[in-house]
This record gives structure tokens, sequence and C-alpha cells, in this order.
């Protein structure tokens, strides 16, 4: 503050100096005619009156200096006693309201601890871990801060990826948000696609312990998402620049649409503005089990987060047999990763599904059979049109009885049978759910009700194309949740984008869909025939399915179905596709944006084979 106005009285004495001189200048040349004797004279004389009159300026300069200084350091102690009054009265406000949940700031740095009845808690190495000097503002004692704020401007309930896609877009609009995420899992988001895929086959079997995989670059990475973004919900409100609070291992228990607020577990109230519902689903499980005994509850697992797969990994280490129910993409999935892991140990696998196939609901006939085969030659022991009769625990083991008579001893039993949506907030936040998906009702911008948005395996949404849908795969959480996110910081954006999600099944098996993928649906496929080379190379030819197609495609009587392209036709236009094995695509993101605007654009009445050179079917 000094220097600011010794600077100010500096410069006005330039402008003295240069107005002096200019009048010197000036005084001069109204005398140009002055005889050449006399002008030396003057010369002399104006000289020693300069040099007089630049020292005593620099008197002046100093003394008033000098004075500035002294008034400064006045005006500085009068200031802090103010303050010292000020802080005095609000500790003593702060300490009468009780109502309030969030402690004023003069609390948390330490008042006047005479008057407040409480310690004094201002900045010493032994609360702060350093030194305080004049000049630095007294640190904040985060030991009296409460562990909840009582309001903040976003709230996302849900720890998962959508929760973080719509952080991030929020800040991109809103660049000091302050926003809350509660989170019912154990651990901050996450990637759950390597869960079921990556981790099952890493060469280094331990590299699960690190929450490390390997990429499809061949690089190792964390399933951890933007590590290191998160902070303390009690920081939330001192952050000047906004943030991301994390309050993990915490349920909401009850959502408050009208008055804006959100009730935890543990009774706290937390308000907000906005609110983003992403609480995803909960694996089902089948009936048998789920009123089967304790013994056999303890051998089983519903696989859905980072808590499933390590179990299971140590599960797969000491177990000799293992059965997967469920036929679907993470059941076969798992059957895959299961027996590749228990090859060594000579664990035998398990599959058990009521459908003819593997992923019968997804693919054709042809193909599905064509997976179960590829699967039973990777070592599954696939029991297709079966369910579980009966299921309880004996000599050490559990015992299942299955509908077509057979009996399974294994030691532990994988659910994998879809998702349940967790809509447990839907009653008292009176939101309405859909009877026939499941899932929050919302609009084409996300909207469940004003100032509440949905997002994830829990949104019900509004497909501009194919009508109201559910679904739940990584892809969809990603964007609905980046959506939501604009949405919530002032944008009105409409959902058209068509989700995609990828199977993996070990070496043999890779595709990738989007759109509407059912096989209820029409279809028509395209696939690369072998070369002649190729047919003599490969030994297992002779042991393809026998079913070479199904009346519900048109173009399956090929030789083969390991590269193709496979389009789900309804109405006569194109509303899905499935990339099978098509490997050359692999790491570019435009073969999904060929699909998606391919399913735009319906397709109806053109060469399909020539749609599917789209997708570089025939490439070597």
């Amino acid at each position: 503050m000094w220097s600011k106005h010794a600077c100010k009285l500096t410069s006005s004495f330039r402008l003295t100096n240069r107005g002096l001189v200019r009048k010197s200048f000036g005084c001069c040349s109204l005398h140009q005619q002055v005889p050449v004797a006399q002008q030396e004279k003057s010369s002399g004389s104006y000289q020693e009156s300069y040099q007089t009159g630049s020292s005593r300026r620099l008197t002046v300069l100093v003394g008033a200096t000098g004075a500035t200084l002294g008034a400064y350091w006045i005006w500085r102690k009068k200031s802090l006693d103010v303050f010292a009054d000020s802080e005095e009265t609000g500790s003593s406000s702060s300490e009468q309201s009780d109502k309030h949940v969030d402690v004023a700031i003069e609390e948390i740095i330490g008042g006047n601890a005479e008057n407040t009845g409480k310690p004094d808690m201002k900045a010493s190495p032994e609360t702060t871990g350093r030194s305080q000097t004049n000049n630095e503002a007294p640190p904040i004692d985060w030991s009296r801060v409460p562990d909840l704020p009582s309001h903040v401007p976003y709230i996302l309930i849900g720890g998962g990826v959508a929760s973080l896609e719509a952080y991030k877009a929020i800040k991109t609009r809103d660049v000091k948000a302050k926003v809350l995420m509660i989170s019912e899992e154990d651990y901050p988001p996450y990637w759950r696609p390597p869960l079921s895929k990556n981790f099952w086959f890493e060469e280094d079997e331990q590299m699960y312990r690190q929450f490390e995989y390997t990429s499809v670059t061949g690089r190792k990475r964390s399933v951890f998402l933007s590590a290191g973004l998160y902070m303390e919900p009690k920081k939330l409100a001192y952050t000047e620049n906004g943030g991301l609070g994390y309050l993990q291992k915490t349920k909401v228990t009850k959502l408050d649409a009208v008055n804006k607020k959100v009730t935890l577990e543990n009774g706290a109230e937390i308000s907000f503005d906005k609110c983003l519902i992403a609480t995803g689903g909960r694996p089902r499980n089948i009936e048998i089990l789920d009123r089967a005994g304790q013994d056999v509850k303890d051998r089983t697992t519903l696989f859905r987060n980072l808590r499933d797969l390590w179990r299971l990994m140590e599960v797969s280490e000491k177990a000799k047999s293992i059965a997967v129910i469920g036929g679907g993409f993470l059941g076969s999935e798992l059957a895959a990763g299961l027996a590749y892991r228990g090859f060594k140990n000579k664990v035998t696998v398990h599959q058990i599904f009521p459908e003819k196939g593997n992923m019968a609901k997804v693919l054709p006939d042809y193909l599905s059979a064509y997976t179960t085969e590829q699967l039973k030659q990777d070592g599954v022991n696939v029991i297709p049109n079966a369910n579980v009769k009966s299921a309880f625990f004996a000599d050490g083991q559990v015992k299942l009885q299955l509908s077509n008579t057979q009996t399974l001893k294994v030691d532990h039993i994988v659910v994998a049978v879809g998702l349940e949506p967790n809509t447990d907030l839907a009653r008292s936040a009176n939101l309405e759910l859909d009877d026939k998906h499941g899932g929050f009702r919302v609009n084409s911008e996300l909207q469940a009700r004003s100032d509440i948005y949905v997002a994830g395996d829990c949104a019900c949404f509004y497909d501009e194309r194919l009508g109201r849908r559910r679904v739940e795969h990584h892809d969809h959480a990603e964007v609905t949740g980046r959506m939501a996110g604009f949405n919530m910081a002032g944008d009105s954006q409409s959902y058209r984008h068509q989700s995609m999600f990828w199977c993996s099944l070990g070496s043999s098996i890779e595709y990738e869909a989007v759109g509407l993928v059912d096989s209820s649906l029409q279809t028509y496929s395209v696939f690369r025939k072998k070369s002649d080379e190729e047919i003599k190379e490969d030994k297992s030819n002779t042991e393809k399915p026998k079913d070479k197609g199904s009346n519900n495609d048109r173009n399956s009587k090929v030789d083969n179905y390991e590269h193709g392209v496979i389009f789900y036709l309804k109405d006569g236009q194109i509303v899905g596709v499935v990339l099978w094995n098509l490997n050359s695509f692999r790491g570019n993101p435009s073969r999904m944006d060929i699909a998606r605007q391919v399913i735009m654009d319906g397709a109806q009445g053109k060469d399909l084979t020539e749609v599917a050179k789209l997708f570089n079917v025939y490439a070597d």
C-alpha cells in the first residue's frame, strides 16, 4: 500500500519537473536576441539555479515519502483494530445461531477466545504446520468445519461415469461451479468394461490388485478416472474456483424435488439448485438363489463392481468348478475369462442359460450358434436351454439341479442376468417410472422434472429415431451424463446419440454394436469369404456349426462367420448395426460414426451389400 502512494507522489513530482523545464525553455525562447556575452552570463546563472532547484525538489520528495509511510502505518493500525472488533462481533453472532449448519469463517480461522468461549485456533505451527506472516491470511482449521455443506449448487447422486461426465460438462459452462457427488461405491469413479474383459487375460495375473489393466495399445492404465480431481465436501464452500466434492459410501434416502434438498442415510440434509440422478442399477438375482440358504448365498457373486472382481479373482485361484448363470454378453465374457484364467488350475467352467445359444437375444440364430461353438472350443461347458430348479449346500459344494435333469456340483456361482434400474428415489421425489422398460422417464433433454435430471442405466429416454428406450452400457452413461451436465448448466440440448457397446470373448470373437440390436428383428448379414489359402490353413474350418442361417436373416448362407457386418431392420430401415471381428477398424472412432449415420439415413431400398463396403468388410 505504501509503495502505491509513493509511486503516485513520485509521478506528480516528475510532472512538476517537466513543467519547470518546459517553462525554462519557454523563457529562453523569449530572449533569443540577447547579446552573446549576456547569454553566457545568463547561462551560468541558469545552471546554478537549476542545481539549487533540483536539490530542493529532492528534499521535498524524501520528506513527502516519509510522511506517506507514517500515514500508512497509522491507517493500518486503525484498520486492524476495526477488523478485530468486527471479528469479535461476528464470532458472537455465529455462536448465537444454532440453526446454521455451516460454521462462520471467523470461527474456522479462530476468533477472540475470551469472547467466544472457544479455544483460540489462530494460525500456529501446531494447528497449521506452517508459520504465519503479517501478509498472509489466517489458514482455515478444517477440524472446525462441518463434514457436509448445507447447500451446494449442483448435486450428483451416483458415483459412476455418468456423474463424472456431468461434472466436466457443468464446469465447461460454469467455470466456478461447486459440485457435490454422493456415491454408495467404495471407490471413486472408475472404468467398468475391463472388469469383464481385460483383467481376465492379463499375463500378470495380479495386476487387478494394482487396479491396472493393459489397453488395446499395450499400455498399462488405471481403471480410476480423473484421479486427483476430487476434494473433501467440507472444503467445497471455501474454494474460490469451485470443484468436485466427493462423498463415498453414502446413500441418499430421500429426494425432495419441491424444496430441492436431499436426505442422507445419517439424517443430514443438503439443499441444491440442480440435481442429477445417476444411480445406475443393481444386479438381478434368480429367484432360486435368492431363496437359498446362507451357505449358498456366501458362495454366490452378483457381478457388478470392483469388489466383485476382487472376490471372483480370488475364487478362480482356489475353486475347481464354477457355474456362470446367464447367456448375455456379460455372462459370456465372464465364462470365457474364467475358462482362460482357470486353464492352468484345471478349473471347470459351466455356463447355464435358457436360450438356444449365447447372446441369443442380440445375435441372429446362426451367429449365436457360432458363438456357442467358439466358447466350447475355448473350454467352457455351455449348457443351453436350461434353468436352475434348485440349489443347496452339501459336502462342501453347491448342488444345482437343472431343468434338463442334469445335476452340477460347483464351488462357486456367478450370476449375470442383467440389471434392475435403481429407482428408490422415485417415490420421495414423485418421479414417473416406465412400466415397460423400467427406469425414470425423462424427456429428450434428460429432465425428469424441473431442475431434476437423470442419466445412465436408470434413465428411460425418448429416442427420436427408435422410440422410448433404456440402455445399460458404458457409452450411453458417458454421453447422457455429459448431456445432462450441459443442460443443468443452462443448455437445452436434446439427446440424439446412438450409443454403442462392445463384447470381447477371448481371442476368437470381438464385436461392436450400435443402435437397436434385437434378434427378434429382421437382419441382413455380409461376411467376408476366406481365400483358398486361408481355408487350407484353418484346421478348425470343418468344426463350424451346421446351422448356416436362420429364417430371420436374408443373407446368412455363407461359408464362415469370422469377419462381417450385420444390419438390423425395422419396417425396411436399418435401426442397428453389429461389426463382427472387423479388427482393421479397431481404434478408429469413425467406424461407429459411420454406423450412426447409416442408422440416421435408414438406407431404405438400398443395396445393403454395397452399404457394407463402408465398413471395410472385404479388406485383408
